[in-house]
């Protein structure tokens, strides 16, 4: 996960926090757009995902 985190703070040039709430977003999204059966398989994919409580802010 720590990959897209840095493919978003360095394409789009988001902090840290605003990456880990982005892809948060994204998962609230596509969570919302696959069928039932599949909701275990975005689960799967965001499970290493940090939540932004979970950041250091000073690296």
């Amino acid at each position: 996960m720590q990959e897209l985190i840095d493919i978003l703070k360095d394409k789009a040039g988001l902090t840290d926090d605003q990456a880990i709430k982005a892809i948060g977003a994204m998962k609230e999204y596509i969570s919302g757009k696959v069928p039932p059966m599949f909701s275990g398989f975005v689960d799967t994919f965001f499970a290493g995902a940090p939540t932004s409580g979970e950041i250091d802010p000073l690296g």
